[in-house]
């Protein structure tokens, strides 16, 4: 099972994450949790996220860029959900050997993120994938979207394509390993 977590604080003015949405949701085995609708107050019930998570094979952490990272939810979430004893830790092996990959919009074009620039791409998603790591999960390639505001709706619909194609991928290697 694939679940998306999905983080956007204004997600009816998104149209690239809806568009991603939209391109998985009928995909088998999908599950969504829209974490600004679950929770506007900020309050995460951790037992029902950590159920969902315990149930995936690959967790998709989406979301838009913002200033760098994680919007506050997310960040929030991450420090709740992933918690000492259940997701790392002596006893913490809940997440251990499940996959984990960043879905990121980012505003900036891709040479925003160049390697050698102060906002290269691998060093902003250093402390995500340390956070997998050291949960025991497996970190995926990113997928990453560039240049949101600027993407017309050819370059969308093919960019939604290829995310489905990439969890439907996914999704057909990961029965052919059971």
């Amino acid at each position: 099972m694939i679940v998306i977590i999905y983080a956007h604080p204004y997600p009816r003015h998104s149209r690239i994450n809806k568009a991603l949405l939209g391109a998985v949701h009928d995909l088998p085995d999908v599950r969504v949790r829209t974490l600004y609708e679950l929770y506007p107050d900020f309050s995460i019930d951790v037992a029902r996220e950590q159920e969902a998570l315990a149930a995936a094979d690959l967790i998709v952490w989406q979301h838009p860029m913002q200033w760098y990272g994680v919007p506050a939810l997310m960040k929030l979430w991450i420090d709740k959900v992933l918690a000492h004893g259940w997701a790392y830790g002596q006893r913490g092996t809940a997440l251990r050997d499940k996959h984990c990959l960043w879905s990121v919009t980012t505003g900036g074009d891709e040479g925003s993120f160049a390697p050698d620039g102060a906002a290269g791409f691998e060093a902003l998603a250093m402390p995500l994938r340390n956070t997998v790591v050291y949960c025991g999960m497996q970190w995926a390639e990113p997928f990453a979207v560039h240049g949101a505001p600027g993407i017309d709706d050819a370059l969308l619909c093919a960019t939604a394509s290829r995310y489905r194609e990439h969890l439907a991928d996914w999704q057909r290697v990961a029965s052919a390993r059971t």
